[in-house]
């Protein structure tokens, strides 16, 4: 792993790093844009304000969330999740860093990624707003440990996505999907599979978003797009247009619900940005 030796809005500005593959996306349009001067001054203020945010609390580890889609027609908020971690560069600053799946556009693979909030928040969102759950000390205590080793952060991993796998399925795991496994195998010991993990996620009440997508959006998304799939959901569900599927609304929701974390907070950028 590489250790960051600046701080400031440099320290939020960290290389891209992944622990199983090639550079990827999620939770976000895979439409090719252009980076503007000014798509790269609001992600970079939008990632220095939440690094003092996080900075003001007594967080080491948080579930942090971005805007990188539009998806109201389905009335959720948050697109994508991610692991961030409080640790300190070379100097003794601390600085945050986000251990998160990506999926590679156009493909049905991912990989997890470490990354710095800089790069976190540079996808081009359609909001310039985060939000984060601070979960309850003792899900940090066994969260830290864990993101810091690269074997057991992608223990869970399992590279075939898609953007809507079934929360319940082990053919695909999306990025969300990931996150919430991964938290189950730090609270239980006796978790060495997907299976197993999401045995646990269900016996602690854990509920997927039921999206209702029709027959006719599922084969243009089966066509256009590689990431996504339906064909692991189960026949009485997928024809009832009943799409299940884990999104950072619902881990947001259960975590408040479940004591595992605090309240989502939410920070949204204000334009235009201050001055110097």
């Amino acid at each position: 792993m590489r250790t960051a030796t600046c701080h400031g809005l440099v320290a939020v500005l960290m290389g891209l790093l992944a622990l199983t593959g090639p550079a990827a996306h999620a939770g976000r349009s895979c439409e090719t844009r252009p980076t503007t001067t000014q798509s790269l001054e609001r992600g970079l203020s939008l990632a220095q304000q939440t690094a003092m945010a996080l900075n003001a609390t007594d967080a080491n580890v948080v579930l942090l969330a971005r805007a990188g889609q539009d998806l109201t027609q389905y009335r959720l908020k948050w697109s994508h999740l991610g692991w961030a971690y409080r640790t300190q560069d070379a100097d003794g600053h601390s600085i945050w860093r986000v251990v998160h799946k990506l999926n590679t556009c156009g493909t049905r693979e991912a990989s997890v990624y470490r990354q710095g909030l800089g790069e976190f928040f540079l996808d081009d969102p359609w909001r310039y707003e985060a939000a984060w759950v601070v979960p309850s000390q003792a899900l940090q205590d066994q969260m830290l440990p864990l993101l810091q080793d690269d074997a057991k952060a992608t223990r869970l991993h399992h590279a075939p996505y898609s953007i809507v796998s079934y929360a319940w399925g082990q053919k695909y795991q999306q990025s969300n999907q990931w996150a919430i496994e991964t938290l189950a195998l730090a609270m239980d010991p006796g978790v060495t599979q997907r299976q197993r993990a999401q045995a646990w996620l269900q016996l602690n009440g854990y509920e997927p978003t039921a999206l209702n997508i029709g027959p006719f959006t599922r084969l243009g998304g089966r066509i256009g797009a590689a990431n996504v799939a339906f064909d692991d959901h189960p026949n009485e569900k997928r024809y009832a247009d009943r799409i299940e599927t884990v999104t950072a609304d619902s881990v947001f929701a259960w975590m408040k619900r479940s004591g595992l974390g605090s309240a989502p907070q939410r920070l949204q950028l204000r334009f235009p940005l201050p001055q110097d």
